[in-house]
């Protein structure tokens, strides 16, 4: 229906049972009304290089007609310039996310993050970037990027570096997140880049640390010594997740979160399901392996394969033991020198380089000729036991007895 739109005549207009009903102002071509179950709400609406735009003024009652009318005046001067009124409210909206706004979208968005990794992430936003949490993304400058990472690499160069890389990620997200009508990004720019173009960040040499084979044997003596006590009741779990870690080149949680649903003792196998690739990782279990896991089953209290003391759960802190077993042996390490030890030795074996990559489970994406080998849990048995054997030796241990 197209009439003047006054306050008498919206007051008289009756609400639909269903659906809506819409009133064309019979003076402004282009102001209307829409009539809802409960609601009558002002609208403008034209087109824009041919594409229908609707702008929401408001509520009647909160507007009254004159104002409503007024206010389409100035929202079809725009239309009639070729500017989408929405688009503004769109770009202002997303101009005023704070970097807190756009990281709880960023992990909307991430469903697939893993616990650890989406604990790493808070962990950096609530330390190394808290100071723009409620800050504007789009307001973050170059300036203020180069100032803060130089700030933070006082204390640490790799967590300045590893914030920024998060920081970078973070804004590319919001590029793609934040789009106007036509496609295009609202925070096209990410100031991180200012970093890479004045080469400012920090360089980092690669840990290569491992345990070399005349250090095994104190070591492997030292995890040995760890025995349950009143003081402490984990120890012997903590002795056996390291051990596994060694002889199986898996990662840190890889090996903490182990559940019983995946240890096939009677095939001899276990299989990680949780994987920082995203593939499942089933590797065959030497006769150490074996003869250890075994053993844990025995007390099994819950689905975990290394169970707190307290039968609830697991292991989630082994930094007390292992230090422990650095005072005694003499031999620094963490969990992942450990993994690196294990394709250290693989390598030294001769073993070949797609069996290592199997057992360590990283992917062969680039390699072509790896695309048509078949490396089923039965073929990586004979390495798997290879490099047991060798870690067993350099311990000084009796294959065949498990002694020293």
């Amino acid at each position: 229906m197209v009439k003047k739109l006054t306050k008498t005549f919206v007051d008289s207009i009756p609400y639909p049972e269903q659906g809506q009903t819409f009133y064309r102002d019979s003076e402004i071509k282009g102001f209307g009304l829409r009539v809802g179950a409960t609601s009558k709400v002002y609208i403008a609406e034209n087109k824009v290089n041919g594409k229908s735009v609707r702008v929401t003024i408001g509520k009647h009652g909160i507007y009254t007609a004159e104002q409503a009318r007024s206010q389409a005046r100035e929202i079809l001067l725009k239309i009639s310039k070729g500017v989408n009124p929405n688009d503004e409210a769109k770009e202002q909206k997303a101009r005023s996310m704070t970097l807190q706004n756009v990281f709880q979208d960023y992990l909307e968005a991430r469903k697939s993050l893993k616990p650890r990794t989406i604990y790493d992430y808070r962990r950096i936003m609530g330390t190394y970037l808290a100071v723009w949490n409620n800050k504007p993304i789009a307001e973050i400058s170059k300036d203020m990027i180069a100032k803060r990472h130089a700030e933070l690499g006082k204390t640490s160069k790799a967590q300045a570096n590893l914030a920024m890389r998060f920081l970078r990620a973070l804004f590319i997200f919001a590029a793609g997140q934040y789009e106007d009508s036509k496609g295009q990004a609202l925070i096209p720019d990410n100031p991180v880049r200012r970093l890479s173009q004045t080469r400012a960040w920090y360089r980092m040499e690669r840990r290569q640390t491992v345990i070399k084979p005349h250090e095994l044997a104190p070591w492997f003596q030292a995890v040995m010594n760890l025995k349950n006590d009143v003081k402490g009741q984990n120890r012997e779990t903590i002795r056996d997740y390291l051990l596994l870690v060694l002889f199986t080149g898996l990662r840190r949680e890889e090996a903490a979160s182990m559940t019983w649903s995946n240890v096939d003792l009677r095939g001899k196998t276990l299989k990680v399901t949780d994987t920082k690739n995203h593939l499942d990782h089933t590797l065959p279990l030497s006769d150490f392996l074996y003869d250890l896991l075994q053993q844990r089953k025995d007390s099994a209290v819950n689905e975990y394969v290394f169970q707190r003391a307290s039968g609830m759960g697991r292991i989630t802190e082994q930094r007390k033991q292992m230090a422990k077993v650095i005072e005694e042996s003499g031999v620094s390490f963490t969990i992942h020198d450990l993994r690196r030890t294990f394709m250290t030795v693989a390598e030294s074996l001769d073993i070949s380089a797609y069996a290592v990559k199997r057992l360590v489970n990283h992917k062969m994406n680039n390699d072509v000729t790896a695309g048509y080998i078949i490396a089923d849990v039965e073929r990586l048995r004979a390495p798997m036991q290879k490099i047991t054997d060798y870690l067993l030796k350099c311990a000084a241990i009796n294959p065949a007895t498990g002694n020293i």
